[in-house]
C-alpha cells in the first residue's frame, strides 16, 4: 500500500534567517492518535541563512540525525564535542537523559539546507552520546547507502529498530526498495529534492513523501533526485515521550 504525504500536511516555522517545514508522519493515520509513525517521530526540512545562531538548547529522549545537503554548521554540545557539520560529515546526537547543543551556520557554504530527523529510542533515560561520520562520497549514485540504524553495518547507530538510507537517482533511472528487515516493516520514502514517479502512478516532488507498506514499488527518477529512506517496524518497542520525537497527542 502506498500512502502519499504531500507538503500541505507540513507545519512551517520561520524566524529571521531560520526556516523549517516540519513533518509529523503519523498525522496521515488519524486513528493511530500519534503524531509520529512507530519510531519515526518528526522530520524537519531546514533552510537557514549564514550567520544564524541556534543557541544552546536541550534535548531529551530523542535520537537526532543531522543530515545536510548544503551549507556548513559549527556544532558545540554539553558532551564536550565541537565539529563542523557539512554534506559530507553527518552527526547523530543520541540525546538520552539530558543533552544540550548549539549550532551556528557558517558563511562558507552559503544557505544551509538539510534534515533534522527525530527518531524515538527504545526506552527513556539512556546515556547521552554523540557520533560523527565522514561520508566517502557526497552522493550515492543509483545505489542505496546505509547511513544510520541498528546494527554494525550502519556507520551511525540508532537505539531502536530504525534504519536510514539515502540515494541520488539519476534522471530516467529505476530502482526498488532494499530488503525489509521483517514482515512488519514500513518504509517512509522522502524526496529531499527532485521528482520521481512510483509505479507510474504516484508522483512525488521536493519535500513530499510516501508511506510504503507491504509493497515493493518501482521508483523512477523524472529528474535527478535526492532521496532519504526511513525503515521502521509497526510493532516494535519504542518510547514515544521524547522532547521532540514524542507524541503530540
Amino acid at each position: 500500500m502506498l500512502t502519499k504525504i504531500d507538503n500541505t500536511i507540513k507545519y512551517g516555522k520561520k524566524h529571521g534567517g531560520f526556516g523549517i517545514q516540519i513533518l509529523y508522519p503519523g498525522l496521515i493515520r488519524p486513528p493511530l492518535n500519534d503524531s509520529g509513525f512507530s519510531t519515526i517521530g518528526r522530520i524537519d526540512h531546514a533552510r537557514i541563512t549564514p550567520g544564524t545562531l541556534i543557541p544552546m538548547h536541550p534535548h531529551k529522549n530523542d535520537e537526532i540525525l543531522t543530515y545536510l545537503r548544503r551549507g556548513n554548521v559549527k556544532h558545540l554540545d554539553s558532551e564536550g564535542y565541537t565539529a563542523t557539520i557539512s554534506n559530507q560529515k553527518l552527526m547523530m546526537m543520541n540525546a538520552g537523559a539530558s543533552y544540550y547543543h548549539e549550532e551556528r551556520v557558517l558563511d562558507e557554504g552559503g544557505v544551509l539546507e538539510g534534515l533534522q530527523i527525530f527518531i524515538r529510542p527504545i526506552t527513556a533515560e539512556l546515556s547521552p552520546q554523540v557520533q560523527f561520520y565522514e561520508l566517502p562520497e557526497t552522493y550515492s549514485t543509483n545505489s542505496w547507502r546505509k547511513i544510520a540504524g541498528k546494527g554494525s553495518d550502519y556507520p551511525l547507530q540508532i537505539r531502536s529498530n530504525t534504519w536510514l538510507m539515502d540515494l541520488r537517482l539519476e534522471r530516467g533511472e529505476e530502482i526498488g526498495l532494499p530488503e525489509a528487515p521483517s514482515d512488519d516493516s514500513a518504509f517512509l520514502f522522502y524526496v529531499f529534492e527532485g521528482e520521481i514517479v512510483m509505479n507510474e502512478t504516484v508522483v512525488l516532488t521536493t519535500g513530499e513523501s510516501v508511506l510504503i507498506e507491504r509493497e515493493n514499488p518501482t521508483i523512477r527518477a523524472v529528474e535527478v533526485c535526492d532521496i532519504v529512506l526511513f525503515i521502521t517496524q509497526t510493532n516494535t518497542e519504542h518510547f514515544d515521550g521524547g522532547m521532540y520525537s514524542g507524541n503530540l497527542h
